[in-house]
């Protein structure tokens, strides 16, 4: 792929990507207990972690890994909680400040339901950042910062790398309706590709569904020569609905966990973009406990972002020693 302008958006992430990977270079995680609910901490602070994750997503066991190691290297008592309800998210921030944390992490996947929960915590005093979705709005919701990908940037380059392997024809594949990050995502995807860009809704939560509402659009149109999902486990159920549908259509996606590693060096994947979960954990917590103890705010009032990065058959062995120990 051709090497960005400086002054590009995609340099300006990687840039911004490489200065954060440096900084946790001098940085060593704790252990983890593997519990997946507290890491128990003897600095005093205790700090909650509110995403929408769903159950099982391994997307989120790497969000909450890197919690944990940055709370253990800060001896922090860290709670994580997640719903995909967004109704349900915001109980838990309120749950989390009846308890008094010291600090909030959360993602704003559906901003407008976290708005209420999010102002009574910094009613109630407690510091709030945010994560992985939401970057239009966390300054809005009075936010002290914000860790992820710029979900337009990523989708723009997206975009640009389908142009480059001259595909015409793309069928984007959102399995959460109204989650502002997938959007955004594909509407970039949309802005950048010269050929033809569609949205496909389909029910994230039936795994089953989703390849058969995939397959039966394929074979609708033969004319889609490219799938791109916005999850991991989406695209390798992409990879069958292929196969169903008998199309010729290449998938790439969003995100990686340890199968769609393998997919890639397979072949089965064209490529992942890697917004490095783990990371926008452990800034997200690391970032309460600095502005806790010694004032700091990270990003001076931008977003720290931690992605896009494409991961392609070319450098997918260097990913794969990180992702096998779910750290990427």
């Amino acid at each position: 792929m051709k090497t960005p302008h400086p002054s590009s958006p995609v340099a300006r992430v990687a840039a911004a990507t490489a200065a954060v990977s440096l900084l946790l270079a001098g940085c060593s995680a704790g252990g983890d207990d593997g519990s997946g609910a507290d890491t128990s901490g003897s600095s005093g602070f205790k700090v909650t972690l509110v995403t929408h994750g769903g159950k099982g997503d391994a997307f989120w066991d790497r969000v909450r890994k890197g919690a944990e190691a940055a709370a253990a290297k800060d001896g922090i008592a860290l709670t994580y909680a997640s719903d995909s309800d967004p109704a349900a998210q915001a109980a838990l921030i309120r749950d989390a400040i009846r308890s008094k944390a010291d600090g909030i992490a959360v993602t704003l996947a559906k901003p407008t339901a976290m708005a209420g929960p999010v102002a009574e915590a910094r009613s109630a005093g407690i510091p709030v950042v945010g994560l992985n979705s939401g970057i239009d709005a966390w300054r809005d919701a009075g936010l002290i910062g914000y860790f992820g990908q710029d979900e337009s940037v990523a989708g723009r380059a997206v975009g640009d790398k389908l142009d480059a392997l001259k595909a015409k024809h793309t069928l984007c594949v959102i399995h959460e309706r109204g989650n502002i990050a997938l959007e955004a995502r594909c509407a970039g995807v949309k802005k950048a590709f010269g050929g033809q860009t569609e949205n496909l809704y389909v029910d994230g939560t039936d795994m089953d569904a989703v390849t058969a509402t995939v397959a039966a659009r394929l074979s609708q149109d033969p004319t889609i020569d490219e799938v791109v999902t916005n999850g991991a486990q989406f695209a390798l159920a992409a990879v069958k609905s292929t196969a169903k549908a008998g199309s010729k259509a290449d998938v790439a996606t969003f995100d990686l966990n340890n199968d769609l590693v393998k997919a890639v060096q397979s072949g089965d994947i064209q490529f992942a973009v890697d917004q490095q979960p783990y990371l926008q954990g452990y800034l997200a917590v690391d970032s309460l406990w600095l502005y806790r103890k010694n004032g700091n705010i990270l990003g001076g009032g931008t977003p720290v972002l931690t992605g896009p990065a494409f991961v392609t058959k070319a450098n997918v062995a260097d990913v794969a020693r990180f992702a096998a120990n779910g750290n990427r």
